[in-house]
């Protein structure tokens, strides 16, 4: 990154205040990314991290990261949950290699330092010596010697952690639209149905605005037009918190109006296929009572709850380095669902996830994003569909969310100069 501000005709927001500018340098830039490292994910922010059904024993662990830093995710002998930086106080080596499993304590296979689930180093190998020989320094203070750990908070089941002691209390910084419709979907006892993971080479961020735009979710996918899953014609909105910095996006598909998708989409798009055949692809029940079918909750910096029909999970944007990102996807239902509502969310986990019949095009248009900005230093994109400002619509022909990230996005790294 230079110090040299963006030209006039490249300022974040065009002269007339009708649209957003954001510099592709930020997708490809590793001053950016290291920046945002320290300023986001090192920051004043929470970041997800698991769900608390993920371990529910004690024991219990889940490695996984935040940003580019390793962390442990545990649940403790006396049941609370804590998460710390998977990196050895000794000599940096990663404690824990596993995915997950459950543990009495954690162990460093380099030279068996050993730390209780909580962080606390509760072992070192030769730690007096032996014979008389060798040993640590006699004031070595094994409480000054644990794991980093980090700030936990959990709402709905769903664990974040915070490498901020001043960070605001987790749910002023989610913001009541956030919780709320977090414990929409996490209103009962959740089972966990398993993980998909995909690499996607393109910068984490635009991943953030796809799951922030409606705007493309009718046109890119294809299959959630045909079927009259999603349609830019349905009932539906785009709201923000009060921050800007978190959006949700839902829509009610039984507000299909043919008349409107026609004049929108043209015939070629309009007539949705019969209940049988439809029934045969997704067919499941009504679950909510505010009759939503589709949510997608982003929420600022790393984290993804979502409602599909009936499909329901979370996605953990794992960076890695400025031009890649791996998307972690783990579904899941209620602990009480029945066999045939458990096949049933089986079966239309084929809707998303990496090859999707819905999700598989959205890392496709991350990378054709990213194959044609490599190495862009003064273009910007435009950012103006619905008035190109950070404002809720009661409609879903917006990008508002998308202005949303990036005015919070430029709070925290900037755009326009170096620190």
């Amino acid at each position: 990154m230079t110090d040299t501000a963006l030209p006039d005709e490249n300022t974040s927001r065009t002269a007339n205040g009708t649209g957003r500018r954001v510099p592709y340098r930020v997708f490809t830039d590793p001053e950016y990314h290291a920046r945002e490292q320290e300023k986001i994910f090192q920051g004043e922010a929470w970041s997800f991290v698991a769900l608390e059904a993920e371990v529910p024993e004690a024991g219990d662990f889940k490695s996984t990261f935040i940003g580019e830093t390793p962390v442990i995710v545990t649940r403790a002998a006396d049941g609370a949950v804590h998460v710390v930086v998977n990196r050895c106080a000794h000599r940096g080596a990663l404690v824990c290699r596993e995915l997950r499993g459950n543990r009495p304590n954690l162990e460093c296979v380099y030279h068996q330092w050993a730390y209780d689930l909580a962080g606390n180093l509760i072992g070192v190998p030769f730690r007096r010596g032996l014979k008389g020989q060798g040993g640590m320094p006699g004031d070595f203070d094994m409480k000054q010697h644990g794991l980093k750990q980090l700030r936990v908070g959990i709402v709905g089941g769903l664990v974040f952690a915070s490498f901020s002691q001043s960070v605001v209390p987790l749910n002023d910084f989610l913001g009541p639209l956030v919780v709320e419709h977090i414990k929409r979907i996490m209103h009962k006892p959740i089972k966990v149905l398993g993980d998909q993971r995909q690499y996607v080479h393109g910068n984490w961020k635009l991943y953030a605005e796809n799951t922030r735009d409606p705007y493309h979710a009718s046109l890119l996918h294809l299959f959630h037009n045909t079927f009259g899953l999603y349609r830019s014609t349905q009932t539906g909105k785009s709201l923000m918190d009060s921050e800007k910095r978190h959006s949700l996006l839902y829509s009610i598909a039984a507000s299909n109006d043919d008349a409107a998708d026609k004049q929108a989409y043209g015939d070629s798009r309009t007539s949705i296929p019969s209940s049988s055949f439809r029934n045969v692809v997704v067919q499941g029940p009504q679950e909510f009572d505010d009759g939503i079918t589709l949510v997608i909750l982003a929420v600022f910096p790393n984290l993804v709850l979502q409602q599909i029909q009936n499909t329901l999970a979370v996605r953990q944007i794992v960076p890695k380095g400025q031009e890649a990102f791996e998307l972690v996807w783990t579904h899941f239902g209620y602990a009480d669902d029945d066999a045939e509502m458990q096949a049933i969310r089986r079966k239309q986990t084929n809707l998303i996830g990496p090859a999707g019949l819905i999700s598989m095009e959205d890392g496709e248009a991350v990378e054709i994003v990213q194959n044609a900005i490599v190495g862009e230093q003064q273009a910007t994109s435009f950012i103006a569909m619905g008035g190109g400002r950070a404002e809720d619509a009661d409609h879903l022909v917006t990008e508002g969310a998308i202005v949303g990230f990036w005015d919070s996005y430029e709070k925290l790294v900037g755009f326009g100069t170096a620190r």
